[in-house]
């Protein structure tokens, strides 16, 4: 049986399952194929390459530097991230990505991503840095905050916009049992966002926006619909023991350091049980 790894976004609530997958690393758990989106995708691929650590050691390092990411960054190139020094100098000099530990894992990685101009889902495999890097900032670029990506000459966005937990695809894919790690409690209910703002922004784009507007709607479905297979025993679900409190762009050192904490913690208390359920035959 294959055993699939999805990773939820959730900009730096992903903090969390940076906590989950250095307990999957330093437990030498494994898994036959990842997808993630947005930060599910961003800080996920460090799983194959097995860098335990290196995405909250940067984060907590560049994460208040006007280089990295803020309202500078925003003004000057249109992104509140910075694209040139989050996504390229940071992984190619100051905290170097293992491109050699990540291709000999031998475990596909997919990234999910939002086409503009259909509103429809799209999933990349991770296989080189330079289209690879690009795919990984689309699926992490959030709405508002960020201009388009552009890949193979059309427009992408956040990937959490049209598929907010790909559990879906990687079904399709032939994975017979998911673990899926959400950055938010049990009790969450996603909540609409106002239309007005989504329409006047994206009007060039009309299905991205209704994409948008409707996600709160795809999103309850979708969590219905794992809560549903998890009791088939299908799916294996990791989600924070408590809600985070920690906000989609947060700079706040003490609150990132305790929700990287918190998925440490939530993670040791799930890894035995986790691991009879990848160890069953369904």
């Amino acid at each position: 049986m294959k055993t699939g790894l999805v990773l939820e976004g959730g900009a730096m609530r992903g903090m969390f399952t940076c906590g989950i997958i250095d307990i999957f690393i330093n437990n030498d758990i494994k898994f036959d194929g990842v997808v993630g989106v947005s930060a599910g995708a961003i800080f996920g691929v460090n799983y194959p390459s097995k860098q335990a650590g290196r995405v909250i050691s940067y984060n907590l390092e560049y994460i208040k530097d006007k280089r990295y990411m803020g309202l500078g960054s925003l003004i000057k190139t249109g992104d509140l991230i910075n694209k040139d020094f989050a996504y390229y100098t940071v992984p190619l000099e100051y905290y170097p990505f293992d491109f050699e530990t990540y291709h000999n894992s031998g475990i596909p990685f997919y990234a999910c991503v939002t086409n503009m101009e259909t509103g429809q889902p799209e999933y990349y495999q991770i296989n080189d840095f330079d289209f690879g890097m690009e795919v990984l900032r689309a699926s992490a670029s959030m709405p508002f905050v960020t201009r388009p990506v552009m890949l193979n000459g059309k427009p992408f966005l956040d990937g959490g916009v049209a598929d907010s937990i790909p559990f879906r695809f990687m079904l399709d894919k032939g994975y017979d049992r998911l673990v899926v790690v959400l950055t938010r409690d049990i009790d969450y209910v996603k909540s609409p966002m106002p239309p007005l703002p989504i329409k006047l922004k994206y009007r060039k784009y009309p299905a991205f926006a209704e994409r948008l507007i409707n996600r709160h709607i795809e999103y309850n479905e979708s969590i219905a619909q794992l809560k549903e297979l998890e009791k088939e025993g299908k799916v294996f679900i990791i989600r924070p023991s408590v809600p985070l409190g920690i906000g989609r762009t947060e700079r706040n050192i003490e609150k990132m350091k305790a929700t990287y904490s918190r998925g440490l913690t939530d993670g040791a208390a799930i890894l035995e049980q986790m691991k009879a359920f990848m160890a069953s035959e369904g």
